[in-house]
């Protein structure tokens, strides 16, 4: 599903709490909702809806504020990355370590991040390293797509490895899978959910109870799975940029 067009953001004060928002105008969204995550608050309106983000806000002010200060938790968990050999990185929810070597290609292997050393040399190990991980990206996720996509009779026209700030993965009306490379350091039935959930999108546009269902017979544990990524993003942040 397209992104959400962003439009400026507020401030309102919640159960006497002052609260940051954005408004977000998506013309998939078939009713208005409130998302917080780690990012923040928005408040999503479909296009064209006369909904006032503040009244929405307040009438569902005790949610929002639990919601948002279990985020407040997570940003305090962000985990501190450096940028060096010896450090561990995770690859499919598995430490590996970096090691830099005189190697034509960089390459994971046997628990390692083995990274190319005039890689390394011409840019750094961070971005020698996200390279990597785009790269394993595209080869899992057009892997799982082609399984999936056949086992539910849909037609994907591309994926596109992306690195958005809010959103694990998106589906155009003209089939282009968005997915996030940085779903490579979670565990593979995650990654399979993601790519599940997109591809219903082309049967589905909304998350209708027939959305759901076709989503769970492709992944019958996929409410287990979305909640450990609701529950674990914060280990999936790069570096702070990503916040």
């Amino acid at each position: 599903m397209p992104e959400p067009t962003p439009e400026p953001s507020g401030e309102v004060n919640l159960l006497g709490e002052s609260v940051s928002y954005e408004i977000r105008r998506s013309g998939d969204a078939t009713e208005p909702r409130i998302d917080v995550d780690i990012h923040g608050v928005r408040v999503v309106l479909p296009d064209g809806s006369s909904t006032d983000p503040e009244t929405l806000l307040a009438e569902n002010a005790a949610w929002v504020l639990e919601k948002k200060r279990k985020y407040e938790t997570y940003r305090e968990q962000v985990p501190d990355r450096r940028f060096e050999a010896g450090e561990s990185f995770p690859h499919l929810d598995e430490p590996h370590e970096i090691v830099v070597e005189q190697r034509p290609t960089s390459a994971v292997d046997d628990g390692e991040f083995r990274l190319a050393e005039h890689h390394v040399e011409q840019t750094s190990v961070k971005r020698a390293l996200e390279t990597l991980y785009r790269r394993k990206a595209r080869e899992t996720f057009e892997e799982s797509a082609d399984q999936y996509a056949s086992e539910m009779d849909v037609e994907y026209e591309k994926i596109e490895v992306r690195n958005q700030r809010t959103k694990w993965g998106s589906c155009s009306s003209t089939g282009t899978l968005g997915l996030n490379w940085r779903l490579m350091m979670a565990p593979p039935d995650v990654i399979d959910y993601v790519v599940v959930h997109e591809l219903a999108h082309l049967r589905e546009q909304s998350h209708t109870n027939a959305f759901w269902s076709l989503v769970a017979d492709h992944d019958p544990k996929y409410e287990e799975h979305a909640e450990w990524l609701e529950e674990n993003s914060v280990k999936l942040i790069f570096t702070h940029d990503d916040l």
